[in-house]
């Protein structure tokens, strides 16, 4: 059974930072591309982040970029998205997920295991 459990949310002030870590269990993590996603209250899930299977090609949403970096360790099978100079409107529940091939996707159809949830809150 894969699974997928994310850590590391929490409240923090404007200006503040934040590292979410998602373990995965049950699948072998090394060949997978992985992504981290958000919804906000009363707003579709959107792309935040995908990492391919080696750690070598990244992309961002363009209202992350410069301030979010998404990373991973194979060798523990975690991804982890560094936040930083967080804002308001990043408050939203991150979901990290596992994607159905190796190389990097802002498409949320084409991730098939997926994370409950972290909270983060943003305060002004």
């Amino acid at each position: 059974q894969v699974q997928l459990v994310e850590s590391g949310g929490g409240l923090v002030q404007a200006g503040g930072s934040l590292r979410l870590s998602c373990a995965v269990s049950g699948r072998t993590f090394s060949v997978y591309a992985m992504g981290w996603f958000r919804q906000a209250p009363g707003k579709e899930r959107e792309f935040v982040a995908t990492i391919n299977w080696r750690g070598d090609s990244i992309a961002a949403a363009d209202s992350v970029k410069g301030r979010f970096t998404i990373s991973r360790d194979n060798a523990k099978s975690t991804v982890y998205l560094q936040m930083n100079s967080l804002k308001p409107e990043d408050t939203a529940v991150y979901y990290c997920a596992m994607r159905r091939g190796s190389d990097v996707s802002s498409r949320s159809s084409e991730y098939y295991y997926w994370g409950q949830g972290a909270q983060v809150t943003v305060s002004s």
